[in-house]
């Protein structure tokens, strides 16, 4: 029986707008940019932020907070990328690659370009390495008796979460840690993928309780289309470059 993500699918066939993998890629790192000026730029060119300016200060909690949005996309993402992958273990290997090459000029981006090493807060890749880590030992419990799976599945997504939470993971400020809103947002689609209005609503639900603005993301993957969208087949690997390179100019367009 055709699952409500298939149906929509089908009915957009005959109008292949909307959304595709490129495109949420591409909208994923413009936010992503917003995160790493709004430590670096904007400081820069308009002061730091302070309480005696709050212009600026406004600004800075604005562009942070507008970043949040690129979390449901990039789950999503990892999600689909997790489901379509021959070698989860080769997917994960280059996204912890990433994470390691990301550390060193997000900590510049985040405490200060002297601090190149620095483990009050590790980079947003951390947590789509513990997300992928906790989908694939979900799918190796998926098979047993519902009581152990159910207990066995509760208890590595708490896991995951303490992972996420005792790294620091992404961690806005006081506010938002990004690692455990990740994992949050996999979890959702992991188990509700088939049942698209439902994984939307439970989705957009966890973003507007963490900060509204994540809420936002899961409104761009309504309208995503289901195709690649890629022109080349190197595409896809530009993009493990962009986010280490974000980070990398604007910490040094900040010195």
């Amino acid at each position: 029986m055709m699952d409500e993500y298939a149906k929509y699918l089908e009915e957009k066939k005959a109008k292949p707008k909307g959304l595709s993998t490129f495109k949420l890629k591409v909208i994923g790192d413009v936010l992503m940019f917003l995160s790493a000026a709004s430590m670096t730029l904007v400081p820069k060119f308009l002061g730091a932020p302070s309480t005696d300016d709050m212009g600026v200060l406004t600004v800075v909690v604005l562009c942070e907070a507008i970043s949040w949005v690129a979390i449901p996309i990039y789950a999503w993402l990892l999600y689909t990328g997790f489901d379509r992958t021959r070698s989860w273990f080769k997917y994960g290997m280059r996204l912890f690659i990433l994470a390691l090459v990301c550390e060193v000029p997000y900590d510049m981006v985040t405490f200060g370009p002297d601090h190149l090493f620095d483990f009050r807060s590790q980079n947003p890749v951390f947590g789509l390495v513990v997300a992928l880590v906790v989908m694939v030992l979900l799918d190796a419990v998926e098979d047993l008796k519902t009581g152990v799976r159910v207990t066995l599945s509760v208890l590595l997504v708490i896991i995951g979460l303490l992972w996420d939470v005792l790294l620091r993971v992404g961690q806005s400020q006081a506010i938002l840690n990004i690692g455990s809103l990740t994992l949050g947002f996999c979890v959702i689609y992991y188990y509700l993928h088939r049942r698209e209005n439902t994984m939307m609503l439970t989705a957009a639900t966890l973003g507007a309780v963490s900060g509204i603005a994540p809420g936002f993301g899961v409104a761009f993957l309504h309208y995503r289309n289901g195709e690649l969208g890629y022109r080349h087949f190197w595409t896809p690997w530009v993009f493990y470059a962009v986010y280490p390179a974000i980070l990398l100019a604007c910490a040094c367009m900040a010195l």
